[in-house]
C-alpha cells in the first residue's frame, strides 16, 4: 500500500531514537510499517519519505502520534507481583517520616495505561489499611493515548479477570446498562495519583524527588545501553537515600552504573559508593 524503502526505516530509526531514546531493531521493520502506515493513511500520503518530511517540517501535533504510535503499551494489574510486597515492606518501614504534609512518594514513569499505579496505589490503601493514605504517586508515560486511557481508569472485565474478586469489590465499581462488561477505578485511587506526560530523553524532567521509590519497569529494554546509564544516572539523585527501584523482569542494571546495588528480584538501592560519593560532596 505504501512506498518503504531501507532509507525510510533508517530515518524513523533515528528520529524516535533522537527524540525519545527508543532503539528498534532491523526485526522492527514490519512493526513500523503497521503503525506508521495507520498515520499515512491519516496524512493521505502514499510514501513513507514524505511522512518523513512532514515529521521534519516540526508539525507538533503529528510528533505527538509519531511517539504514541511506536510506544508499545504492555500492562496488567499486579503484573510482576512479587514487587508489591516488596514495595509495602519498604514503605512500612519508612512510615515513621512521612504524614499528610510529608507523604510517600512514589514515581511509575511507565504509567502506560494506568494498571501499575493504580495497583500501586491499592497496595498503599492496604498498607495503611485506609481509601485515604498519605501518599502520592505521580505516573508518567511518553504516550498521551495511553495516559488518556489511565487518566479515565476503566477498563473491561477482560482486563480485571486475574484480580480476587474482593480486590474487584473494594477498589472498582461495576458498569451497568451500557457500561455493562467495564469496571472504574473508585474515584479514591484516581486521588491518590498525578498522572503527566513525560518523555524520559527530554533534557528536563517536570517532576520533583526525593522518592521513596521508583518503577522503571520493562523501559530499559527499548533503550541502548548508553540510554540507560544516562536516564539511571538522573534516577540517582532524585531517589531519597534508603529508596528502591524497580525493574522489569527481564532488564537488569548489572554492568550499567555503580550507583546502583542489587537488593532483591530486579529490586535495587543507591549504592554506598554512590551514597559515599554524595556525602563527601555534601561535606565541602
Amino acid at each position: 500500500e505504501f512506498l518503504f524503502t531501507q532509507k525510510d526505516f533508517e530515518q524513523i530509526r533515528k528520529l524516535i531514537y533522537d527524540h525519545a531514546g527508543i532503539n528498534l531493531s532491523e526485526a522492527k521493520k514490519d512493526l513500523v510499517y503497521s503503525r506508521l502506515g495507520r498515520r499515512l493513511r491519516a496524512n493521505k500520503l502514499k510514501r513513507f519519505s514524505d511522512y518523513v518530511a512532514l515529521l521534519d517540517s516540526k508539525q507538533n501535533i503529528e510528533w505527538e502520534a509519531f511517539i504514541n504510535a511506536l510506544t508499545t503499551n504492555l500492562t496488567s494489574f499486579f503484573r510482576e507481583a512479587h514487587h508489591f510486597p516488596v514495595l509495602a515492606a519498604h514503605i512500612d518501614s519508612i512510615k515513621y517520616r512521612h504524614n499528610s504534609n510529608n507523604p510517600v512518594n512514589i514515581w511509575c514513569n511507565a504509567a502506560s495505561t494506568g494498571e501499575e499505579p493504580y495497583t500501586i496505589a491499592m497496595t498503599m490503601m492496604d498498607l495503611y489499611g485506609s481509601l485515604t493514605p498519605p501518599v502520592r504517586i505521580i505516573a508518567t508515560d511518553i504516550d498521551t493515548n495511553a495516559l488518556e486511557k489511565a487518566k479515565n481508569g476503566v477498563y473491561t472485565l477482560e482486563q480485571a479477570e486475574k484480580l480476587p474478586k474482593d480486590i474487584l469489590q473494594r477498589f472498582f465499581l461495576k458498569g451497568r446498562g451500557e457500561k455493562t462488561g467495564h469496571i472504574k477505578v473508585r474515584k479514591e485511587l484516581s486521588d491518590l495519583i498525578e498522572f503527566k506526560q513525560l518523555n524520559l530523553h527530554d533534557e528536563k524532567w517536570s517532576i520533583q524527588g526525593p522518592f521513596d521509590a521508583i518503577f522503571c519497569r520493562n523501559v530499559m529494554i527499548y533503550f541502548d545501553k548508553s540510554t540507560q546509564n544516562k536516564i539511571l544516572q538522573r534516577f540517582a539523585p532524585i531517589l531519597h537515600k534508603d529508596g528502591l527501584l524497580f525493574a522489569g523482569h527481564s532488564e537488569s542494571l548489572q554492568g550499567l552504573t555503580d550507583m546502583f546495588k542489587l537488593q532483591g528480584k530486579t529490586v535495587y538501592c543507591l549504592s554506598e559508593k554512590y551514597l559515599a560519593t554524595t556525602n563527601l560532596i555534601s561535606k565541602k
